[in-house]
């Protein structure tokens, strides 16, 4: 898989991509991550990419001309599956997202930066608007790290185990139950029996309640979703 990150700030982006499992999965070639500055690609002077806004207002916007250039050249070297925005307004991710966008083979994300992008390359260019929260970021690139920490995470082959993110929260629409580790007794805080007792079957019944559980108590709204 591809991704490809247009930023104005890709120097904020490079440490994400740098260690643990996006390295990983890096180091397997089964991801590939690229960073691209649109202001290597204005044909303003002094890298100028944004400038005021049409009918006044506070805060600059991202100009049209430079992610054009930038996302015309991406799109001469290979087909996307999805140019994507990042955007407090775009649809909400989640892991059921996280899922489809695994499958992808390349994908654009743009993030969006001061006031955000000239709207005629969300109409033209975008396919898909993506927002981690009902909240305001200095810029999309946080985000962009978010989501493809996400995606890139069950890329199949880049787990050790695969088999651990199919049990994470969300992935069967619950969050995950409980876990313990050694030492079976901490400071006088035994780990549940039932985890001690060797069943699987047991031990998978008890996850399933406690899942169920932990749900209902944290996000019940999803169980009216099941």
């Amino acid at each position: 898989m591809r991704i490809d990150i247009i930023t104005v700030l890709p120097e904020l982006l490079a440490s994400p991509f740098e260690h643990s499992i996006m390295k990983r999965a890096q180091s397997r070639g089964l991801l590939e991550v690229h960073l691209h500055n649109p202001r290597d690609y204005t044909p303003y002077k002094q890298g100028q990419v944004d400038d005021y806004q049409f009918g006044g207002g506070a805060g600059m916007v991202m100009m049209p001309e430079p992610l054009a250039i930038l996302l015309d050249k991406l799109k001469a070297e290979r087909t996307y599956d999805e140019v994507i925005f990042m955007t407090p307004d775009g649809v909400l991710f989640n892991q059921k997202a996280a899922n489809t966008l695994s499958l992808k083979e390349n994908i654009i994300i743009i993030c969006g930066h001061y006031k955000g992008i000239d709207d005629r390359i969300r109409q033209h260019y975008v396919t898909m608007e993506i927002s981690i929260g009902d909240y305001v970021l200095s810029g999309g690139e946080l985000a962009a790290a978010v989501v493809v920490d996400a995606v890139g995470r069950i890329i199949p082959g880049v787990l050790n185990d695969e088999t651990s993110a199919l049990f994470d929260s969300f992935q069967d629409g619950m969050l995950a139950p409980p876990v313990y580790t050694r030492p079976a007794d901490f400071r006088g805080w035994p780990v549940p029996d039932i985890l001690l007792c060797g069943d699987p079957k047991k031990i998978d019944d008890w996850r399933q309640e406690q899942s169920i559980k932990r749900t209902g108590e944290r996000r019940p709204e999803l169980l009216k979703d099941m």
